[in-house]
């Protein structure tokens, strides 16, 4: 059976929240997978003894005696807490105990554990994170990379494009995903050296590569996969969340502010709840580190209950789909067309 370690230290609220989600994960299974609670075994223990009818389920219990704070150093989490929850649930992977990492705490941690505990898919330089965003068309686009690495070479956008078209195609089912170059504008030539660069070698990618695309295209559903460095790709991210927020707060606002506007607003109340649900980051659970030998999913720190449950499944059909070695497998190909 499938083991998915989750970190049940990690995140705002944990270990409540952590541990409520594994259970709600656990009840989904249906035998398909187990999920190994890592933490504090008497915080977890007691969090688990407030639900009914947990005995039963595929879930377990690794102590880990230490906790990462959610703004610690990574490289300090890294030397001094060498028995913390995401350090205990990466030697688990990498020791082949269990199949995935599932973490809503220190972005920073988890990456630097993944990347020193698990190590790099041959022939990838950089892994990268991807993020699901909704669009207009009521599908859902990945950016990468959004915060893993600042500056990048253009080599590693075309393996950050490469890498998020398998990854879309095999968890989303979308046969050969549109991959766009996030530039100031369409035409080839705009933007800086890199990404000229990496334009030209997106020609012999094996991939669905359709171009330049700008900041407007991503919301729209232009491609299925959009590519930037760490830096533009974690700006951007930030911004899309605040969206959301910006809706709920004008809506709230306007709404009181006339009486017709809160009858309406009654009525209205299925079609907010919809747009709601499509900036709910709790509906993906969690972005994917890609390029890592093994399945680490990092969760948003603020994760209910919901969107750990939603982590964890998205971890096991990463597994099931076997993406790391399709990833394997296509890097090794774009490599000889460009050799």
């Amino acid at each position: 059976m499938i083991k998915i370690a989750l970190d049940a230290m990690g995140g705002d609220h944990a270990p409540h929240n952590a541990v409520l989600g594994g259970i709600e994960a656990a009840r989904a299974s249906k035998g398909r997978f187990e999920v190994v609670l890592v933490g504090d075994q008497h915080a977890v223990e007691k969090e688990m003894h407030k639900r009914f009818k947990t005995q039963n389920l595929p879930i377990s219990i690794v102590h880990a005696s230490q906790t990462v704070d959610m703004h610690e150093q990574p490289s300090v989490a890294l030397k001094q807490k060498p028995d913390s929850s995401i350090a205990v649930a990466t030697r688990l992977h990498a020791a082949g105990e269990v199949d995935a990492v599932v973490s809503a705490g220190n972005t920073g941690a988890v990456m630097a554990h993944a990347l020193f505990g698990l190590k790099r898919i041959k022939g990838i330089r950089r892994p990268a994170i991807g993020s699901l965003m909704p669009t207009q068309d009521g599908g859902t686009t990945l950016l990468l990379d959004v915060g893993a690495n600042v500056d990048s070479r253009p080599e590693d956008l075309v393996q950050f494009g490469l890498m998020g078209s398998i990854y879309i195609s095999r968890l989303f089912g979308v046969e050969q995903p549109r991959v766009g170059l996030l530039n100031v504008g369409h035409e080839e030539g705009k933007g800086n050296e890199v990404v000229n660069k990496a334009y030209k070698l997106f020609q012999n990618c094996m991939c669905n590569f359709v171009g330049n695309v700008e900041g407007g295209d991503i919301l729209k559903g232009t491609c299925d996969v959009v590519v930037c460095d760490g830096f533009v790709g974690n700006i951007v991210l930030k911004s899309a969340e605040s969206l959301h927020g910006l809706f709920r707060y004008n809506m709230r606002r306007l709404v009181k502010k006339y009486l017709f506007s809160q009858i309406g607003a009654a009525l209205m109340k299925p079609t907010f709840d919809g747009i709601r649900k499509i900036f709910d980051y709790q509906e993906y659970g969690g972005a994917p580190l890609l390029g890592v030998q093994g399945c680490c999913i990092i969760a948003h720190g603020k994760s209910t209950p919901r969107a750990i449950k939603n982590a964890i499944l998205a971890a096991h059909k990463f597994v099931t789909e076997d993406v790391n070695q399709q990833i394997q497998e296509a890097t090794a190909a774009t490599e000889a067309a460009n050799s």
